[in-house]
């Protein structure tokens, strides 16, 4: 999830370019992609029209910009918890369930701007729709790399169950039709880590005999 400082402070320190996505990512997330005008994110930016397509060709690419900023925000959620349990594929693993479940309070008010974005761009030839597959690809692959460490049977299955879970638990926050899904998420996730990879241990540091 992305966190900035709000208005009207921020604005006026930003560069043009900054300035524009920052509009971009409010209106997006308020009123979702279609219904907002190149017009209304100039407005917001407090620069004009003529401006924004200076920096971003079409409303396309602008789009495409804004998700690839929000997805960088959960690839460096990897890099946060593989540099925090480092050797530790399962606290990696939990790691990553908790930064969904601490991100859920914002999905209940404005929802996953994958989910939204997918649900309006509906051409899978889209630049940002590309954006999202190909975020979408490469967290499944390194899920699956921290499945295998983590010693998992079949590590493609477990990575598929964790995702359907992580991903899940976004769409029952928006449409409310699950309570307390943080801890049930977290609850979920550790199960599943310890049916699948805690019997191969071996390759997780914290279960290995001393010495080793």
């Amino acid at each position: 999830m992305t966190t900035t400082v709000r208005r009207p402070g921020r604005v006026a320190k930003l560069p043009p370019r900054e300035r524009i996505l920052d509009a971009a990512e409010e209106l997006f997330q308020a009123e979702g992609i279609r219904r907002v005008s190149v017009q209304a994110i100039a407005d917001r930016a407090e620069t004009t029209k003529m401006a924004v397509y200076r920096h971003f060709a079409t409303k396309d690419a602008l789009v495409a910009e804004w998700l690839r900023i929000v997805a960088a925000d959960y690839q460096a959620a990897f890099d946060r918890v593989e540099a925090d349990h480092p050797g530790r594929p399962k606290d990696q693993i939990m790691g990553l369930a908790r930064f969904i479940a601490e991100g859920l309070p914002a999905v209940s008010h404005r929802g996953c701007p994958f989910i939204n974005s997918l649900a309006e761009l509906p051409d899978r030839s889209h630049p940002a729709r590309q954006v999202i597959e190909e975020h979408k690809a490469r967290q499944t692959r390194r899920l699956t790399a921290m499945c295998v460490e983590a010693g998992a049977p079949d590590p493609a299955r477990t990575a598929a169950q964790i995702t359907f879970l992580l991903e899940g638990a976004q769409v029952s926050t928006q449409n409310g039709s699950i309570d307390r899904v943080g801890d049930r998420l977290l609850s979920i996730v550790e199960d599943i880590v310890e049916a699948h990879a805690g019997s191969a241990s071996g390759r997780d540091g914290r279960d290995r005999p001393k010495g080793q």
